[in-house]
């Protein structure tokens, strides 16, 4: 059985991303209250698995989650890019008439602004955790209050569907990483299979500096696919850069890391793995 770390709790995407991935295996999900604490999990107990969202199409980037994965020791193993759908669900015995309240996590609530827009009579209430807001109302039976959250969600806790796929934006997906333990990666990754790379490093105050990276990267026909800055913090103008490449030649890859490893300060492969596909379960 694999024990996967999670923020949030049983019905959040955290939860269905790591079900999904681990399609057909047996799955036990630890739930944390904080990102910080999935990463404590997996260093009090190297065999713990960590999922962790890092981006998403319309949110951006998960910043802090960067400088997390950078300093806990992990390494990245896999990644799963899932499709966010949000539905509003209520008690079984409330209804449109009767709900005046809808609770949901604060990015889940801004991914659902038109349709709350349509309906005008219904207060946001923030909370922490999209399945947690269902869980909660289901819990402590809250009449006359929602929660908008996955449709999964919401039949875990009971909970009636009022309206499915209340998303703004239909291409709405995060990309989760898969972390753990380096003695624990080989266990999880088939070196040959892999096709992208996540790196993180700083360079020197010198023009060019990063264009050259880049250049490195184009002659060994490496696809850039996502460059996320970060300032250095204590150090003033300094950034570190944290990179997603993709390849097709495991060969052509190691070359040119080897390439540009003396035009940068501090390179750190924050993990090798596959390219996750696009789930719309």
């Amino acid at each position: 059985m694999k024990r996967i770390a999670i923020q949030g709790i049983a019905g959040s995407f955290h939860d269905i991303a790591a079900h999904q991935y681990f399609e057909g295996e047996q799955v036990q999900t630890l739930c944390c209250a904080t990102f910080e604490e999935v990463f404590e999990r997996i260093a009090n107990d190297p065999t713990v698995i960590g999922m962790v969202a890092i981006e998403n199409t319309i949110a951006g980037s998960l910043l802090h989650n960067y400088e997390l994965l950078r300093a806990s020791g992990t390494t990245i193993v896999g990644e799963h890019k899932l499709h966010i759908q949000h539905s509003i669900c209520c008690l079984s015995d409330d209804d449109w008439t009767t709900i005046s309240e809808v609770y949901s996590h604060p990015v889940a609530l801004m991914q659902c602004r038109e349709f709350l827009s349509r309906h005008p009579d219904l207060k946001a209430v923030e909370a922490e955790d999209t399945a947690g807001a269902a869980e909660y109302i289901s819990r402590n039976r809250r009449r006359g209050c929602a929660a908008i959250c996955n449709s999964s969600a919401a039949r875990l806790y009971g909970m009636k569907v009022l309206e499915d796929q209340i998303e703004d934006n239909k291409h709405n997906f995060t990309r989760f990483l898969v972390v753990c333990s380096p003695h624990k990666a080989d266990f999880l990754r088939a070196e040959e299979a892999t096709n992208k790379s996540s790196l993180v490093f700083s360079l020197p105050h010198e023009e060019g500096s990063l264009s050259k990276i880049l250049t490195i990267l184009s002659f060994y026909n490496i696809n850039l696919t996502k460059i996320q800055s970060l300032p250095v913090i204590g150090h003033e103008w300094e950034y570190l850069f944290y990179v997603d490449v993709t390849f097709t030649d495991l060969i052509r890859y190691h070359q040119s890391i080897d390439a540009i490893i003396p035009l940068t300060k501090k390179l750190k492969i924050l993990g090798e793995y596959r390219d996750g596909k696009q789930s719309k379960d």
